[in-house]
């Protein structure tokens, strides 16, 4: 690695501020490893810094192996006379869009803010990410919770029951029966029952949220529930509203902005009318012809939605309508993530309540039943 020059100092300087106050290098994952390259590549670049110098300062602090190798073979390649946006490129790091905006800000003279476009887009969609996330993890949690009790219940408590019930020698009820048979079986084979119930339930979620060929089925299901479809909605006009506005006001072709709005979005309904509306457009359509043209468009643009995109595209400040739709839709998830926590709350105690119902009842009818047959007697 080449020497940094008499700037050294400076750049001393600058990685102890950013290791205060951004925590650099430590921890990262592949996604942080992009989103803090970029931020800290916009930093040294505003700061009048090269970017070769400043690829070398960034590698020196990065502790992850494989991405300081890629950074400084991007650095090697810079030196060589590569274009940033060409060694990007070749590293397969960042989507095509993100590529293209270095380009424009490198062919422009307006790198370093571009940049700063590229990591307010990231940091975007980790918020969209999260937001979705932090709706759906309470109720995830308290149904995991439920089930580890109640599995815990019907393995080591059962068994004890169905030993005095048994000694009574009494007719038990049905759910009786059936509690009891269950962790009759639990007691005996429980050990290897249970750790493979555990191993196919962690396959199952790899394979409906993380498999990149099977998670379109848990994307399916979430998107037919109520009030999880809204959110879904919302986080994807959010979306919509705010990549489109940024990557057209960054001078990208609206064709290529919606194919890489396509790549950007997780849910297929919507890749699939993104993908649509590039077509129409790039055919030297209308947006309102591209909408008009694809079946139950409504369903996930709303109507008011598409009318303003008309709107803006006809009186030419589609790019400011499209970010005012951004806020607006921005504004809506954030209340409706804590009112879906709101909802789903009694729905959940409803669900354990269930369960609870379940076995006290079973527990407690046989007793009921020991008593009336004792005041017969009597």
């Amino acid at each position: 690695m080449s020497s940094l020059g008499p700037r050294s100092s400076k750049l001393k300087q600058l990685l102890a501020w950013l290791n205060k106050d951004r925590s650099f290098g430590k921890g990262l994952s592949h996604g942080k490893d992009r989103q803090f390259f970029i931020e800290n590549l916009s930093m040294l670049t505003s700061s009048g810094m090269g970017i070769s110098q400043a690829l070398e300062a960034i590698a020196l602090e990065i502790k992850s192996k494989p991405m300081r190798a890629t950074v400084t073979e991007m650095q090697h390649k810079i030196d060589s006379g590569t274009p940033l946006w060409r060694a990007i490129d070749t590293t397969k790091l960042f989507p095509g869009y993100t590529v293209s905006l270095l380009r424009i800000g490198e062919e422009s003279g307006h790198l370093s803010d571009n940049l700063k476009i590229v990591g307010a887009q990231q940091a975007k969609e980790r918020a969209f990410r999260s937001q979705l996330r932090a709706a759906l993890m309470y109720p995830a949690f308290v149904l995991v919770l439920t089930l580890v009790i109640g599995v815990g219940i019907a393995w080591f408590i059962l068994p004890k029951l169905s030993t005095v019930f048994e000694s009574m020698n009494m007719k038990l009820p049905l759910i009786t029966r059936i509690s009891l048979a269950v962790g009759s079986v639990l007691q005996d084979w429980g050990y290897i029952i249970v750790p493979l119930g555990a191993v196919v339930l962690s396959l199952g979620c790899y394979a409906l949220f993380f498999h990149p060929k099977t998670k379109f089925i848990d994307q399916t299901l979430l998107y037919a529930m109520p009030g999880v479809k809204g959110l879904i909605q919302e986080l994807e006009v959010a979306r919509f509203g705010y990549l489109l506005s940024t990557l057209l006001g960054a001078g990208i072709q609206v064709t290529q902005a919606l194919e890489s709005l396509e790549h950007a979005s997780t849910f297929p309904f919507f890749q699939k009318l993104y993908a649509h509306l590039g077509v129409q457009l790039g055919a030297g359509n209308s947006f309102r012809q591209a909408f008009t043209s694809y079946a139950g468009s409504g369903k996930f643009i709303p109507r008011p939605i598409q009318q303003l995109v008309i709107a803006g595209e006809q009186s030419g400040s589609l790019t400011a309508i499209l970010m005012k739709i951004s806020l607006a839709y921005e504004a809506k998830v954030e209340i409706t993530t804590k009112n879906l926590t709101v909802i789903l709350e009694p729905v959940l105690l409803i669900i354990v309540w269930f369960g609870v119902l379940g076995v006290a009842l079973s527990v407690i009818l046989p007793v009921y039943g020991l008593i009336g047959g004792f005041n017969a007697g009597v």
